[in-house]
Formats: C-alpha cells, structure tokens, sequence
C-alpha cells in the first residue's frame, strides 16, 4: 500500500524550507557533510538492495558516485564560480553613448525545491542525488517526494539528514501535487516517465505563478554504425552494444534501443551469436510495461534477431522504419534493442532528422570523414553525442550535459548531471551603484571569487582543486 504523507505536514516541510531560505545555510559544508554521512552508514546498501533488486556491487558503486558528487559540488560551490559574477566598474566614458553606471551581477538561489526521485537509481537519482545535491550546492533547501519503490530507502536517508534543516522527505502522489504547487516552492527536478514528468511540468506551468520544472523525460539513444565500423568489426561492435542495452536490465536512461547498421554487414548475425545477459526488473509493474512496450513494436517485416523473453533483440530494415516512424522510434524501458539495417547513407540522415529530442547519439565509426552532415544533425537532436563509445554510464564532471530537447527534458538548456546542473536553481540578480556594504560578499572588489572584471576574467581568483 503506497504510504501519504498528511498535507499539513507536506505544507510544514515548505514553509520550513522556505524560513531557511531567508536564514540562509553553508552548501559547502551541508555538502560534505551529507557525503560524510552516506559514507559512514554501512546499512543503507542493505536496504537499497531488498527493494530495488539492485545487485550489491552496482549499488555500492552508485553509492560512491553520489557522495563523489556531493564533494564536487562543494568544491565548486567553494570557488564561487557557480555564481557567475560580473561587476563593471562606472565608467563616464562607456562608448555605448552614455555613462556606464557601476553594475554587478549575481547568481543567488531560487528558493525551496520539489525533488521526484527516479526508480532506477536509488542513490544517484534518489534522495540525495543529483537534483538534491545540485539545489543544495545553490543554496536551496530540498522537500523530495520519495519514489514508491524504495520508500525505506528514502526515509533512512531523510532520517539521517533530519538535523541538517535542508532535505525533507514526504510520501504519495498527493503529497507530490501539494508540493509542487505550494506557493513557496520556487522549481521542481524529476526523473522518470515522459507521461510522468509531462503531468507535472504541466501542474508547475499552470500555478498562478508558474515555475521552472526541470524534468529528465525519455530517450531512444540512436547508435549509428557507418560501413567502415560494421565491416571491421562487427563481433566487437554486436558485444559492446549487448553490454550497453542490458545493462541493468536495459533500465538506464541512457540505453540505446536502436541500432542502426549497413545492409550486407554480419553486425546482426553476430548480435545473434551473443548471450544476452538476464536480469530482474525493478519492479512487477516495470516488466510488465517493459513486455507491452515490446508486444507493441511492429511486427510486419520484423523478425526476432535474438531472445523474445526478457532481453530481446528485434531486426528490420530503414524503409520499413521510416514509413512507420513514431510506432519503431520510441523509448523502450528495458532490456530492448531494435536493429535497423540501412541500404542509402542519405535514408539514414533522414532518420536522424525526423528523430524526436534525445539524451544521447552515437556515432561508431572507422574514419570520420563524410560524417560532418550526420553529426550537425546529431548535435540539434540530442543532448550528448558520443564517439565510438557507448552511452550507458554518465560520467560526474564539469563539461558533462545529461539533457537535450523535449521529451529528453522538459528544459532544452539545462543538464541535471555535472556541476552544471547547479545552474537550475539559481537566477541573476544585478545591483546597480551599491555600496560595498550592502553588496553580497561575492561582489565586492575584495573578494578572491571568480569573476569577470570590466570584462576580464579577474587575476588571482580561487582556482577548482578538481
């Protein structure tokens, strides 16, 4: 039975976020010592396991990532450069026309956040994942809704946080909306379904003030193999992407569910030859979405390459996709993977093209040439285009971006992995002819944080240990 937390006390978490908005709190040193905290409970592994399924060993690595995450954040958060500071000094003589008065400008936190946790990743994308750790690194307080399918999980993490003041966890859809739309709560974070999240974009868009709803959607993740890769290599090629698609059971974000190959190329019979990993499903309720989505492929034309029960493999050609489109080109949760054989180079920009927004595309090639029209097209598709490497595992760092157009994300500029991901829950302030006495630390001529100067980047400033 799915647990709800009373309304009144969901109203009390926001309004308790909000008072400390106004207090105001230290991200780096929350930061560390929610890392600190995660590291030194031995039993939090345990508890993820019994509910998700989650074999121990990826849950000890995602267990890693999110307190590495954590600490990065911190260190980011310690150099100021998250803020973006810019400060002009006065200038008489500002050739636009008129005096330049003097200006800074200033990133500052938006206010309390409604974190929707996925299912798939209990730490990483859990009460203390990345959207928790990104709002907090801008000096948000966080209410999280827990996900329905680790609710222990969530309440031994909210529990071990408690006496921080930043992070609150409530249970139930109810309790979900009421956050959401609490008048107080200035932006949302979810990762899950493109129905799921597209319900809750659309309450956050139709309060009376609407707020900023960063929601992580669905994707295909297209791989597109060229003639020179298919024929070098098709055993190495058909391995890596059974690796990738079953993954964890096919339930990553970033799992590529079609495979798109040249005709002639023995990439599909070598698919066949490969064992295809088994393993269960996060919950009932996913497996049996996961084998309506298979049954709901078309089947004309359509043969099964490898399994059927469980992990399956499907192949067809590029013209039997294309006069079907969105019935083949959609997401598939699961340990899916539909291989697409192709006759014309040009068909299979044409695919690319009519593709909806993606997380990622890849290219696996020999040579890159003749490749400059496919990856432009790839670019203004997806949010991350790979290189002769698979997308199944998203690296925690500065340049990376974890996003891309609807339905990938409901915000196309925004990425909810890597120290990036801080950028959400800020908004820019600008203070016109201040004193310094009343300017926030970060914009006064004596501070060592990073800075664009008059439009130079200030000498001296801290620099990322990282």
């Amino acid at each position: 039975m799915t647990r709800e937390t009373p309304l009144a006390e969901v109203h009390a978490a926001v309004e308790a976020a909000d008072r400390l908005c106004w207090a105001g709190f230290d991200p780096v040193a929350v930061l560390r010592e929610v890392a600190d905290r995660l590291d030194g409970r031995g039993d939090l592994v345990e508890v993820a396991e019994r509910e998700t399924h989650l074999p121990p060993a990826r849950l000890r690595g995602e267990l890693q990532r999110t307190t590495f995450q954590l600490r990065l954040f911190a260190e980011l958060v310690a150099t100021g450069a998250h803020l973006g500071v810019r400060i002009d000094h006065a200038d008489p003589d500002w050739p636009m026309g008129a005096p330049r008065p003097d200006l800074r400008r200033v990133l500052q936190p938006l206010g309390p956040v409604v974190v929707f946790p996925a299912g798939n990743f209990p730490f990483a994308f859990g009460v203390a994942g990345g959207d928790t750790a990104s709002a907090l690194a801008a000096g948000c307080p966080v209410v999280v809704k827990a996900h329905p399918g680790y609710p222990e999980l969530s309440d031994l993490t909210g529990e071990l946080l408690a006496d921080l003041g930043v992070v609150a966890v409530v249970h139930g859809e109810a309790a979900g909306r009421a956050a959401l739309t609490h008048p107080l709560v200035k932006a949302g974070a979810f990762t899950g379904s493109v129905r799921g999240g597209r319900a809750l974009f659309d309450l956050a868009a139709a309060r009376p003030e609407p707020i900023p709803f960063y929601g992580e959607l669905g994707s295909v993740n297209p791989v597109f193999v060229t003639r020179d890769a298919a024929f070098s290599r098709p055993k190495r090629i058909a391995e890596e992407a059974v690796a990738s698609f079953t993954l964890g059971a096919g339930q990553f974000c970033t799992k590529p569910g079609v495979l798109l190959v040249p005709e002639g190329s023995s990439v599909p019979e070598a698919l066949a030859a490969v064992d295809l990993p088994t393993a269960p499903m996060l919950s009932a309720r996913i497996e049996e979405a996961y084998r309506d989505a298979v049954a709901a492929v078309p089947r004309e034309g359509v043969s099964v390459l490898a399994g059927g029960e469980g992990p399956t493999v499907l192949l067809t050609d590029l013209r039997r996709v294309l006069a079907d489109f969105d019935a083949f080109a959609r997401e598939c949760f699961g340990p899916f993977l539909l291989v697409v054989t192709y006759a014309d180079d040009e068909d299979v920009e044409e695919f690319a093209r009519r593709l909806d927004g993606q997380l990622t595309a890849t290219v696996i090639a020999d040579e890159p040439d003749g490749l400059d029209g496919l990856v432009r097209v790839l670019a203004r598709k997806a949010g991350r285009v790979l290189w002769n490497q698979w997308p199944t595992g998203v690296s925690v760092t500065h340049a990376q971006h974890h996003g891309g157009p609807y339905p990938a994300t409901t915000a196309v500029g925004s990425t909810s992995v890597g120290t990036a991901a801080v950028e959400r829950f800020l908004r820019p302030v600008a203070y016109q002819n201040f004193p310094t006495a009343l300017l926030p630390p970060s914009l006064r001529d004596d501070t060592p944080a990073l800075a664009l100067v008059d439009g130079v980047p200030r000498e001296g400033a801290l620099t990322m240990r990282w």
